[in-house]
């Protein structure tokens, strides 16, 4: 199961195998069949009785058992004569031994064919670790039969994966719905295997569609408030129809429990996956090559526009479809195809859904004014490739003091009255110290910061290199200062900072202005 504190998702993985065991099913039949369910569609059901009988064969435990290779350490120096004192036997190893340990993840799945396809969440059987290795899934239906299952296919972007069991009997199956027609407020059921309790049943309502809780590139949960828990992670949510509406994947808990706060990938985004990769497919997704940054409330105030409409293009990668349609760095992208960008409907989630070699419109926003470009979306690369492509690797470095003569030399210019930070001119020596590569990186290097600036309380830290001031480039300090006097004189209260940090690709940061 996700665990999301605040905007922060960590994955935690629980559950246990079924425990009850129910009359045989028809299985050639799926179990939703239209008219096999008959709930009352107005005011709250009397029982889900009968709806949770016909579904609950369909619900299975998923464990994995997973073995990762350690190195066994040697005893420090005098530790031998302490285990030989008390009488124990004195552990081997030299440090260049290798010991095998073992563990496990445990979670929910549902049958979606007769002849054994699986569905449930990658993150159930992916490994716990880069270095573990999956010696073996085994899948566990409501009536204690253990099948040992093989991964169809995953897709790590989409928190998916199909698995197969060839069982010696048909079983039960279930299908999914149309998640798009959901309403807030319709009630749901989720079946799984929270916290080691197999095959448990909740029930509650959709609290909100379309969420974004900052847990990956593609969010749009379903929220409800049935109770989802550890364990949980890959089983259905459930119509009153019967029908799979989503996978249950992850949570919001300050404490590790349930708080009535939980999400469902929705079903209209599951299918196409599910269906790639039952064919052996990868999936295929629309990509158009920009790198993205949420419009928060400084970014809004700096470029005069209002909050949660569009996102920011922080970087645009060469050569690519957005670059080649003339999409710059510092737009504002605020519709794809007629489809407004909002927090809950991103550009990125957008352009995934768009065919590939499509012409798509894109309505953008540069220097307060709008236009329309046309983009032809490409097939998204793969993650090793999007790495090699960015070239992102972390770095913490940061510029030492300068000297005297680096002031002298390199111009230092101090904007404590504006932005409450000094800079500097980046010269090749700092940019060594740096660890900037680029030779093509110019700007002005945060030399100080004011802690108690809007810069400081932002982030803004010595050792980052401001590119632009209001799309405006900062190769000096005398341009830095002169970036900032233009904005005072247009009536402006903000600024937009163009930030690099080592060799981390840049951001946009709005600052406030002192009142100096």
């Amino acid at each position: 199961m996700r665990y999301v504190y605040g905007v922060t998702a960590a994955l935690l993985l629980g559950g246990a195998a079924a425990t009850l065991t129910l009359q045989p099913v028809g299985a050639q039949t799926a179990q939703n069949e239209p008219g096999a369910i008959t709930v009352p569609r107005t005011g709250a059901p009397p029982s889900f009785a009968d709806l949770v009988e016909r579904l609950q064969p369909a619900v299975v435990n998923i464990s994995t058992r997973q073995s990762v290779q350690m190195r066994q350490r040697a005893l420090p120096p005098g530790f031998e004569e302490f285990f030989r004192r008390f009488g124990a036997p004195v552990p081997e190893g030299d440090g260049g031994d290798t010991v095998t340990q073992r563990g496990g993840s445990l979670g929910s799945g549902f049958i979606i064919s007769a002849d054994g396809y699986i569905v449930t969440n990658n993150h159930v059987v992916a490994p716990a670790r880069p270095d573990a290795v999956i010696e073996q899934i085994t899948v566990t239906l409501s009536d204690r039969t253990e099948y040992e299952a093989e991964v169809v296919g995953r897709d790590q972007l989409a928190d998916i994966a199909v698995l197969k069991v060839t069982p010696n009997r048909a079983l039960p199956f279930v299908r999914f719905g149309d998640s798009s027609q959901v309403r807030v407020g319709e009630w749901v059921v989720a079946i799984g295997n929270p916290f080691g309790l197999g095959g448990t049943v909740t029930a509650g309502i959709i609290s909100a569609v379309h969420r974004n809780i900052n847990a990956g590139l593609y969010d749009r949960y379903i929220q409800t408030d049935a109770s989802i828990n550890s364990g949980n992670s890959g089983g259905p949510m459930f119509d009153l129809q019967g029908n799979v509406i989503g996978i249950n994947t992850a949570l919001i808990s300050p404490t590790g429990g349930n708080v009535g706060i939980g999400f469902a990938i929705p079903a209209e985004q599951v299918r196409p996956v599910v269906d790639a990769l039952r064919r052996g497919e990868r999936v295929r997704r629309g990509y158009v090559g920009v790198g993205l940054q949420d419009i928060d409330e400084g970014v809004a105030a700096a470029l005069g526009i209002d909050r949660n409409r569009g996102e920011l293009i922080r970087t645009v990668t060469p050569g690519g479809p957005a670059d080649r349609a003339g999409i710059r760095q510092g737009d504002v992208v605020v519709s794809v195809a007629g489809q407004p960008v909002t927090p809950d409907q991103t550009l990125a989630y957008l352009v995934s859904r768009q065919e590939i070699g499509a012409r798509v419109p894109f309505e953008i926003l540069r220097n307060g004014r709008r236009s329309t470009v046309t983009v032809t979306i490409a097939e998204r690369p793969t993650e090793e490739e999007l790495a090699r492509l960015n070239n992102i690797e972390p770095d913490e470095a940061t510029v030492p003091e300068p000297s005297k003569a680096d002031e002298q030399s390199a111009g230092q210019r101090s904007t404590q009255g504006s932005l409450g930070l000094s800079v500097q001119t980046l010269t090749p020596d700092i940019a060594r110290r740096l660890r900037i590569t680029d030779a093509n990186v110019r700007g002005v290097v945060v030399a100080a910061v004011e802690p108690n600036s809007d810069a400081g309380q932002k982030g803004v830290r010595a050792g980052d290199v401001i590119l632009s001031i209001n799309q405006t480039s900062t190769p000096n300090p005398e341009a830095a200062a002169s970036a900032i006097a233009e904005a005072r004189r247009a009536g402006r209260d903000s600024v937009l900072l163009l930030i690099r940090r080592g060799s981390q690709p840049p951001v946009y940061v709005g600052v406030a202005l002192s009142g100096d």
